[in-house]
């Protein structure tokens, strides 16, 4: 089965998520996230990729991003794997590949999502048994987002701006946002969305996603397609 070609539209925000190989461990101590950070913070600032959202668990990578060109995404990933690999091998008198293939990614309807999508992620080590409350877990822009930890990394998404007219009232609204549970029908559409490629969002948003970037955002019907006397049959 051919790969689906990578999808891109402009200021689309994307849901990434990138696997060590195996699923083994690509951290292994504190200086391996922070030089991860490191990495990823100056990659993406060199290749225009506005980081929204994060969280490294111990074998694997979720980022929220926008990009602003086809190749961002892709030319940040490259940097940063190439970087820290060295490292990470180096470290740990390692040789070979870390991660599982390809990154998966996925464009989101921002207005229905956006928020939803920061939360997953950030929610990761709650649901993983790791911490009881997200702020418990120092790998994730969490404290960033919903306390207003100092960041370079990330760059506020409009949405996110759109909380409340000052920091103090955005911070509250977005730590507002946890106090429910994620809805399981919003889980499992981001986490089969990104494992599949295809867009997160309705059909009138993949229509539009299919427009712009010239590519299929959901599977085809299966079965074929029925002729109209047997349609005009059922009806």
């Amino acid at each position: 089965m051919a790969r689906l070609a990578r999808c891109f539209v402009e200021g689309q925000p994307q849901h990434i998520i990138q696997r060590g190989n195996n699923r083994e461990p690509i951290f292994a101590v504190e200086r391996d996230y922070l030089f991860y950070l490191e990495c990823l913070q100056e990659a993406a600032e060199q290749h225009g990729l506005a980081i929204h959202s994060y969280v490294l668990m111990t074998n694997h990578v979720h980022l929220l991003v926008t990009p602003q060109t086809q190749h961002s995404i892709g030319k940040t990933l490259q940097s940063l794997g190439r970087r820290y690999v060295q490292h990470f091998n180096r470290s740990y008198r390692r040789t070979g590949t870390l991660w599982e293939g390809r990154y998966k990614a996925t464009l989101i309807d921002s207005e229905r999502y956006l928020l939803t999508c920061m939360r997953y992620i950030e929610l990761n080590p709650v649901r993983a048994k790791m911490v009881d409350h997200p702020n418990e877990y120092p790998w994730s822009s969490y404290r960033i987002n919903a306390e207003g930890e100092s960041s370079v990394l990330l760059e506020a998404h409009d949405l996110y701006c759109r909380l409340g007219r000052s920091e103090n009232l955005r911070l509250a609204a977005y730590r507002a946002l946890f106090a429910a549970s994620l809805d399981k029908l919003d889980v499992d559409a981001i986490r089969e969305a990104t494992n599949t490629g295809w867009a997160l969002g309705d059909g009138l948003f993949r229509d539009k996603i299919e427009r712009l970037s010239g590519r299929r955002t959901a599977p085809k019907s299966r079965g074929r397609p029925r002729k109209a006397k047997d349609l005009e049959k059922r009806n």
